[in-house]
């Protein structure tokens, strides 16, 4: 195996409470890494407790999605996901596409939905203008990286100061988020100038030099990639490369399109949930 590859275990597990006995429910849950060139997964299992029949499917945006429902009285919900990856670095690079071609009316007709500024992801002018000022004469490659620093230099990483509803006007004006907000932030902007974008979920070992076998506790995790002739993949939260720390789950416009779970479910009111996500680098 390259030394440029990792090969990971997470252990992804979300616990459900209920005051009483569910009657019913209705769940989807992307929990399963795709295979890129990039990224392989050669395991990859969902466990659901209490036991319920599931049906995968590929959505729109090529995620996996686990779907189930439960009509048996449950008062706890209990779903792991437990995959296997070998990751690395991006691909080698690919020809970039000059501005002009960019502005072309076959890349707007083609990526019109990852140019388009989505509830979660719209940025008001003058930070627009401010991005544009900070890229200068900059090529569409380059202009990726630099708007992702961008947002980096101006907003801090703080949990709790927002939640998965905030938008990226109301991070930015804060100046504080998550790896949510950040994302949203820098796809915002990045479709503002002119680059296709979409916002990717997955996961990041968090200690680059991981010793062998050392699980550790980790979370679900969130960055961009770009569109210049070729698809770009950088963690602007991190201002680093996507590379063989990184397990991808999906991509959509936004969050929205990607949450690792949601469903919906017919009895008492829940008393809340629980997530935690383990990561073993395996080699």
């Amino acid at each position: 195996m390259s030394a440029q590859r990792w090969r990971l275990q997470v252990v992804h597990r979300t616990r459900f409470a209920y005051d009483g006995p569910v009657r019913s429910s209705y769940n989807e849950a992307r929990l399963t890494p795709e295979n890129s060139g990039r990224q392989t997964t050669l395991r990859s299992r969902v466990e659901i407790e209490p036991a319920a029949t599931a049906y995968p499917y590929r959505d729109y945006w090529g995620t996996t999605v686990t779907a189930f429902d439960l009509h048996v009285p449950h008062s706890e919900l209990v779903v792991t996901g437990t995959s296997i990856v070998e990751a690395g670095p991006e691909p080698a690079v690919h020809r970039v596409l000059g501005w002009p071609e960019l502005g072309g009316r076959d890349v707007r007709d083609r990526f019109g939905e990852l140019l388009t500024a989505t509830r979660l992801t719209a940025m008001d002018d003058p930070v627009v203008r401010a991005a544009r000022a900070e890229v200068g004469r900059a090529d569409p490659h380059e202009a990726g990286a630099i708007v992702c620093r961008f947002v980096r230099d101006h907003m801090d990483y703080l949990s709790g100061a927002t939640n998965v509803k905030t938008n990226a006007m109301q991070a930015w004006t804060t100046g504080k988020g998550v790896c949510q907000d950040i994302s949203h932030v820098t796809v915002g902007l990045l479709r503002a100038l002119g680059l296709p974008a979409r916002y990717v979920s997955g996961y990041l070992h968090p200690k680059p030099g991981a010793a062998i076998g050392e699980a550790v506790t980790g979370e679900s995790h969130a960055w961009v990639e770009w569109w210049d002739g070729g698809w770009t993949g950088f963690d602007p939260t991190n201002s680093v490369e996507v590379g063989p720390r990184h397990v991808t789950l999906g991509r959509g416009r936004d969050y929205g399109d990607v949450p690792p779970f949601k469903g919906l479910f017919s009895g008492p009111t829940s008393e809340g949930h629980s997530v935690t996500v383990e990561v073993t680098r395996l080699a």
